[in-house]
């Protein structure tokens, strides 16, 4: 029987590892890193580092998505990161994934090389088919807040949906990879929930993202230091959901995140011996 894997285009990710995506936020207002990598030459610069570091996937964003952000237009998301997109698939060696709601941004995106679209507004059904014969992989990602008063539950039952909806679209599930959202529009204890309980949210041999890197989340418990300095409060939180079976974190610091990384699955590996 053939191992699970998340696919995209040519790239292949078997579900018997952890993988470690670092974040590329080509925008003036991100809520950790925004204005260090809106000139080109910079951010290809710091994707070549996080590919020296370990990274599996780059995700590069146009759009900041923090807390009362404030949208802008497709055509200047695409503006933003239009030079650098094609930059990074060019000289790297890993799967890039966009970060967009836009299903043309998706498009232009994937006519530049990009194997993954990563759509925190939960990959509607334009955006399937927007993508559907493209063979990209989708990052689908629950975009709200609990609104029955079961995270847990309501997560589960909106990856199953989306799911449904995904193969109607000629999109199969090795191409889903699905993303509880810590840190939209949830509670503090609905994202630790999430974090906690991975194997509750997640479905059989699809491709799970946990992606709490530098988050109100992280910094809530520990006195809320900066962001940068949420690292190991960051450490502890993607650990507990390798643990619990995700399979790819999605983060800032990518050398710290790949050790972290190798442990817990060193540790995974033990348990399924036992």
């Amino acid at each position: 029987m053939e191992t699970a894997a998340f696919e995209a285009r040519e790239k292949r990710f078997p579900l018997t590892r952890t993988y470690v995506m670092g974040i590329l936020n080509v925008t003036p207002d991100s809520f950790s890193d925004g204005g260090k990598f809106l000139n080109p030459e910079r951010a290809v610069n710091r994707a070549l580092e996080m590919e020296r570091d370990g990274a599996d996937i780059i995700d590069i964003g146009g759009q900041s998505t923090r807390p009362g952000y404030t949208a802008v237009s497709p055509e200047e998301e695409w503006a933003r990161i239009q030079a650098v997109v094609p930059a990074v698939v060019r000289e790297t060696g890993l799967a890039v994934s966009v970060d967009t709601f836009y299903p043309w941004v998706a498009e232009k995106a994937l006519e530049a090389g990009v194997q993954i679209i990563n759509d925190v507004s939960g990959f509607g059904d334009e955006m399937l088919q927007a993508v559907a014969v493209s063979g990209c992989g989708c990052i689908v990602m629950h975009p709200r807040g609990a609104q029955h008063g079961d995270i847990l539950r309501e997560v589960k039952s909106f990856f199953e949906e989306r799911l449904r909806a995904a193969e109607c679209f000629g999109v199969g599930k090795s191409r889903l990879c699905f993303d509880p959202g810590v840190g939209f529009g949830k509670t503090y204890e609905d994202n630790l929930k999430l974090i906690a309980h991975v194997e509750k949210t997640r479905l059989p041999e699809t491709a799970f993202l946990m992606a709490a890197s530098r988050k109100r989340v992280t910094g809530q418990p520990c006195g809320n230091p900066p962001f940068e300095e949420r690292l190991p409060a960051t450490l502890a939180a993607h650990t507990a959901a390798i643990l619990g079976g995700a399979d790819l974190v999605r983060v800032h610091d990518v050398k710290e995140a790949v050790q972290a990384a190798r442990m817990a699955d060193a540790l995974c590996h033990l348990s399924s011996e036992g």
